[in-house]
């Protein structure tokens, strides 16, 4: 560990004064973290209560016998209370899974709020994005997905996934979830409702969310060939209500832009170049699928080997992202679904269709630019992504089953055995990401669905889930 600065001194001994008895049970080493409602330290557990009865949570074997470390995360005074007890009861709520970082203990003094969780030794995403091969990639996704699909049942919305919210270990391929602090419960109340006319009472109603029957038109996804990857200059205007809207519900008489009763509110938390198109759009009737849709970011990005994928300092931007990529046609269909127009007018640049070839021809673009600038090392595994890619676009059959392209006359049979198992994983990965970035939240895979997919077939469920019995109860402790 290197020398700590003097502020983080500083600022650690002033947590210390401000919780009484904090010093008895945890020793502050170091500032890990900090966002915008908290501050993260990691520190020892001198008691060695929380990690034992937390024991399951701890990654590495032989650390059990040395100085165990935890993370105390110090809660803004600035948080409402109402935000503070959310976090904490569903950190409570989430104990039953090794993928997603328990509440092991929690103290209070006054308006000092300390949370105490599992310490995990991980990696930086943006120090092994580029170099982690498909197979590696491949557990990554399997050890998220079973941290939202643990969340996601019971009933948890996170609300702000991306890879400093995952915290992965690649040496060992363990990962786990923290950073609950957006999160939310999934609000049912729409689903609950039959009547349009119910629904458009509802603060939190949406278009998106009537029958199904009544938004029946052609996949926004399966079918896509995003759009132009170039820049353009200038911002789409703004998203406006459709006088087309597929709706039980004419949104054009009156909401929003005649609306007085009530504006139409949505939550928009999240991490920019990370909010799924509904969240973009304003969506009320958001669900599980926004943090599947962040998901498929992070995919898109192992995939490119660019880390951030969408840099956008605001959300019209964002959305034109977005049409750079999946083409105004689907952007407009995909603004209907949620009641709204979509005009984009004097931009150039931009294609009605999208990307030709898809996002594996978007994929193919940005890594064709790099190899071409001789940004990849020869050894470096994106050429994999690369060749495959190559032959997908030359109209090559690559599906698993028949892919032998060049590989007959190889002799070394294991060299064979690779090549093809790296084609036919590639082939399952762009499948999770079609199936990941679907621009309709319906249409979007579950992370169930997705951990069916057969690219993760060869993986074994390893995750500890069981409810909090084994575990002392988390008390908050005043003093």
């Amino acid at each position: 560990m290197g020398e700590i600065p003097p502020d983080v001194v500083e600022e650690m001994q002033e947590l210390a004064v401000a919780v009484p008895g904090l010093n008895s049970r945890y020793k502050l080493l170091d500032k890990i973290g900090e966002g915008t409602f908290s501050s993260v330290y990691k520190a020892e557990d001198l008691t060695g209560s929380v990690t034992k009865s937390f024991a399951r949570h701890f990654w590495v074997p032989g650390e059990r016998q040395e100085r165990r470390f935890v993370a105390l995360k110090r809660i803004y005074v600035t948080s409402s209370p109402t935000r503070i007890y959310n976090e904490l009861n569903l950190l409570y709520m989430l104990g039953g899974s090794t993928r997603v970082a328990p509440l092991c203990d929690a103290l209070r003094h006054q308006d000092q709020v300390v949370a105490v969780l599992p310490w995990y030794r991980h990696e930086e995403f943006r120090n092994f994005h580029r170099d982690l091969p498909i197979k590696g990639i491949k557990k990554y996704l399997s050890e998220l997905l079973q941290a939202l699909s643990f969340v996601h049942s019971k009933g948890i919305i996170h609300r702000d996934i991306k890879p400093t919210n995952f915290l992965y270990n690649p040496e060992i391929g363990r990962g786990v979830l923290v950073d609950f602090g957006l999160a939310e419960m999934e609000n049912s109340a729409v689903r609950e409702t039959k009547h349009a006319k119910d629904l458009r009472s509802l603060e939190n109603y949406c278009p998106c969310n009537v029958n199904d029957s009544v938004h029946q038109q052609e996949d926004l996804q399966h079918h896509h060939q995003p759009g132009q990857s170039g820049a353009s200059k200038g911002k789409p205007s703004v998203v406006i209500p459709s006088a087309t809207t597929p709706s039980l519900v004419d949104l054009t008489k009156g909401y929003p832009k005649y609306e007085t009763r009530r504006n139409k509110r949505a939550n928009r938390a999240g991490t920019r170049g990370f909010r799924a198109p509904e969240v973009l759009m304003k969506c009320s009737n958001q669900s599980t699928k926004i943090d599947i849709w962040s998901v498929g970011v992070i995919l898109l990005s192992f995939l490119a080997r660019r880390f951030p994928m969408f840099q956008s300092l605001d959300d019209t931007d964002s959305l034109l992202e977005l049409c750079c990529v999946f083409g105004t046609k689907r952007m407009k269909k995909c603004a209907a679904l949620h009641g709204l127009g979509f005009d984009i007018s004097g931009l150039d640049g931009l294609s009605a269709e999208g990307h030709k070839g898809g996002l594996a021809g978007f994929i193919q673009e940005l890594l064709h630019a790099e190899v071409e600038a001789g940004t990849f090392p020869s050894y470096s595994i994106a050429f994999e992504t690369y060749e495959y890619l190559v032959d997908k676009s030359t109209g090559d059959n690559i599906a698993p089953s028949t892919r032998h392209h060049g590989m007959e006359d190889v002799a070394n049979q294991n060299l064979k055995k690779y090549h093809d198992e790296v084609w036919s994983d590639h082939y399952w990965c762009f499948e999770v990401l079609d199936q990941c970035l679907t621009l309709d939240p319906h249409k979007r895979s579950t992370a169930d669905e997705l951990l069916s997919s057969t690219f993760f077939n060869e993986l074994v469920d390893s995750d500890c889930t069981e409810e909090n019995d084994d575990e002392d109860d988390v008390l908050i402790i005043e003093k």
